[in-house]
C-alpha cells in the first residue's frame, strides 16, 4: 500500500485530505492503495468527479473515495461507508496525488557511463548523468543536474540546460540549444535540415538549399515522442519557455513559437510560421508556411490553417475560418440533401438516378 506524505504509515483519505486541503465528507480514516477511474474502481480506490455526469456515476461506483470539485452535488453518497474529498477543482489536487503516488524514477546515476563518449573537448557537469552509450560531441555543453538516458546524441557545440531530461534516443544536432528544465521524450530530434529544395536549372532533379541555422530551446519545454524540431536556414529556429508539444509533432525550419504553447500530437508547422504566446494547436493541425498566429488563438483539431490568424480568435475547419462561421457551414451542409430535394422539387426536377460503376 503507498505511503502517506510523511512517508511512515499507508495512505488514507484523512492523510489525503491533509495533502489537498480538502474538506472531509464521510469517513477519514479509509486506507487507499491506489487511483482508477469512477467505473473501474474497486474497494481502497480513489476516484475523481469534476462533472455532474461523473457525479451521477457516483452511487454505482465501487470506489472509497472521490476527489470532487466543489459545487457539484453528488447524490448516493454515504459518508458513514465512503468518502468524498471536496476541492475548488478536482482536476489541479488529482495531479498532487498522481506525482505523491508516481513510482520513483530510474536514472543513470551522476557522472558518466563507462560505455559513454565524451569529445575531450566537451564540458560535462560532474552532477550530470550521462546514460549507457550516449554521445556527447566536441565543445558541447551538458550543465549541472542535466541527466541523459542512454543512446543520446550531443552534437558539436551544442548544449543542454541544467536539470533538462533526454530520454532515449534523443538527438541534438549541431550548434542546437536545449534550455534549463527541458524534457525531451524518446526519439526526438532537435536541429535536423530544413525541408528546403529548388528545381534544378537543368531540369534533372532537386537542388537542395542548405541549412546553416540552429534551433534554440527556452527554459521548462516538453516535447513528446519522436517529435522534430528542425533548424534554420539561417538564423534560429525558435520554441519559447514554458511550450508543451506533443507526440509525433513537426516544426519546421525558421518557425519561431512563442511561450507557453500548446501542440497537440499530429500537427505539422512548415516553415516560417510565428505563434504568439499562449496559442493552442488542436491535434493534426496543419499550418501553411510563413503564416502567423497571434497570441492566445486556437486552432480546433484537424484545421487546416492557410491564412494568419488574429490574436485571441478561435478557428477550425478545412481550411479553417472563425470557429462560429465553420458551425455555421457545417449546419448547412448537413441540410445541402434536404435544400436540394426541395429545390428539384419545387423546379419540377426528376430525382437524381443513382447509377452503379460497372469496372
Amino acid at each position: 500500500m503507498p505511503s502517506s506524505p510523511s512517508g511512515d504509515r499507508p495512505l488514507t483519505t484523512g492523510s489525503i485530505a491533509q495533502l489537498l486541503g480538502a474538506e472531509v465528507v464521510g469517513r477519514d480514516d479509509l486506507p487507499i492503495a491506489g487511483l482508477s477511474t469512477i467505473d473501474q474502481a474497486g474497494p481502497q480506490h480513489l476516484t475523481f468527479i469534476r462533472s455532474p455526469e461523473f457525479a451521477a456515476r457516483w452511487a454505482s461506483s465501487k470506489a472509497s473515495a472521490a476527489i470532487v470539485s466543489k459545487g457539484l452535488a453528488v447524490e448516493g453518497h454515504d459518508p458513514a461507508a465512503r468518502c468524498l474529498l471536496v476541492v475548488c477543482d478536482a482536476d489541479l489536487a488529482l495531479n498532487a496525488v498522481l506525482e505523491l503516488l508516481a513510482p520513483a524514477s530510474t536514472r543513470p546515476a551522476p557522472g558518466v557511463h563507462a560505455t559513454a563518449f565524451v569529445d575531450p573537448t566537451a564540458h560535462v557537469d560532474p552532477s550530470a548523468s550521462i546514460g549507457p552509450h550516449c554521445a556527447i560531441g566536441p565543445g558541447a555543453s551538458v550543465a549541472a543536474g542535466a541527466v541523459l538516458h542512454h543512446g543520446v546524441s550531443i552534437g558539436e557545440q551544442a548544449s543542454v540546460g541544467r536539470g533538462s531530461i533526454l530520454h532515449p534516443h534523443v538527438t541534438i544536432y549541431d550548434r542546437c540549444q536545449v534550455g534549463a528544465g527541458c524534457i525531451l521524450h524518446a526519439g526526438v530530434r532537435i536541429g535536423a535540415d530544413g525541408f528546403g529544395y529548388r528545381p534544378d536549372p537543368s531540369g534533372r532533379g532537386l537542388i537542395k538549399i542548405p541549412h546553416i541555422g540552429n534551433v534554440v530551446i527556452g527554459d521548462a519545454v516538453e516535447i513528446g515522442a519522436n517529435s522534430c524540431v528542425d533548424r534554420a536556414k539561417f538564423g534560429s529556429t525558435t520554441v519559447g519557455s514554458g511550450t508543451k508539444i506533443d507526440n509525433l509533432v513537426q516544426i519546421a525550419h525558421n518557425c519561431s513559437i512563442g511561450r507557453c504553447c500548446i501542440i497537440c500530437g499530429g500537427s505539422a508547422i512548415a516553415g516560417s510560421v510565428t505563434l504568439g504566446d499562449g496559442v493552442v494547436l488542436g491535434g493534426d493541425v496543419g499550418v501553411a508556411d510563413n503564416l502567423s498566429i497571434g497570441p492566445g488563438a486556437r486552432v480546433a483539431a484537424r484545421s487546416g490553417v492557410m491564412e494568419s490568424i488574429p490574436a485571441g480568435e478561435t478557428w477550425g475547419g478545412i481550411p479553417a475560418v472563425l470557429a462560429r462561421v465553420n458551425s455555421r457551414n457545417w449546419i448547412e451542409l448537413m441540410r445541402l440533401s434536404d435544400s436540394m430535394r426541395d429545390i428539384r422539387k419545387a423546379l419540377n426536377l426528376q430525382p437524381i438516378q443513382r447509377t452503379r460503376r460497372v469496372y
